[in-house]
């Protein structure tokens, strides 16, 4: 492919004024990531060969794809076989609107998936009891899910319903909500609660990402029209695919005197 004469020149001189103290491919890296947060490449937009990078910059290939293979490990590049090198796709969401994932990645022109870890029916411990409002001894449903978007692995998610609005977690299919609605049990509001946490081992393997990478663990109650909370979701997003915007507004006053 042809190479980008401004992304090389930029790089070419962004390389030139860092310290020299630093490994190359580090400095390589910082700058294609630059790159990428600064627009200069677009999501979708392909990077140049390692080739053709490595000529361009007068680097060795060695050190051009230990570059590339920490963003891609970091989920900001993605690798398609024989294709080549693409900026990855990041997840735009509000936090004020109550939609599916499902909902989510279908519009933003994504094919949501689902890898299912586990499902399965029993009563109630304390967190989901309190967390749904419900007696002691009373059955629930639990599924639990790697979420995914073309693909990628996008999210963590463990769900616990009653069971009395899902008698069986395995029929609910790809979207738990579009079960839910086809059922009559539409949740009409949400109340979320969220933090930021590093992932452990086992969720960075799941969500191929290096261990202890940032994500962001969001806790939801769902609610039905009757005020009955339907859902409790605690997810775990990637960290380097989501963005969640929230508006702001000011509260009606009086003008300024």
């Amino acid at each position: 492919m042809t190479t980008s004469p401004s992304l090389i020149d930029a790089l070419r001189s962004d390389l030139a004024t860092t310290a020299i103290s630093a490994p190359l491919y580090h400095q390589l890296r910082r700058r294609l990531r630059h790159a990428v947060e600064s627009g200069m490449l677009q999501v979708g937009d392909a990077l140049p060969s390692e080739r053709d990078l490595a000529d361009a910059l007068g680097l060795s290939r060695v050190t051009v794809r230990k570059a590339i293979s920490g963003l891609v490990n970091e989920g900001l590049l993605t690798q398609q076989q024989g294709a080549g090198t693409f900026v990855a796709p990041r997840v735009e969401q509000a936090l004020s609107l109550l939609t599916s994932f499902s909902e989510d990645m279908r519009a933003r022109g994504m094919t949501p998936g689902a890898e299912w870890l586990d499902c399965d029916t029993g009563l109630a411990n304390p967190e989901e009891a309190l967390a749904l409002d419900l007696s002691p001894g009373t059955e629930v449903s639990r599924v639990s899910r790697l979420r995914t978007a073309n693909g990628k692995p996008m999210t963590l998610e463990h769900t616990t319903v009653p069971r009395s609005l899902l008698p069986d977690p395995a029929v609910i299919g790809e979207s738990l909500y579009e079960y839910l609605i086809a059922e009559g049990h539409r949740p009409v509001r949400a109340l979320q609660r969220l933090h930021a946490r590093a992932a452990d081992d086992d969720e960075a393997r799941l969500l191929a990402v290096p261990p202890g990478s940032p994500t962001l663990y969001i806790e939801r109650r769902a609610f039905l029209s009757s005020g009955q909370v339907i859902e409790f979701t605690r997810s775990l997003y990637r960290g380097d695919a989501y963005d969640f915007v929230v508006e702001l507004r000011v509260e009606d006053q009086a003008p300024c005197q």
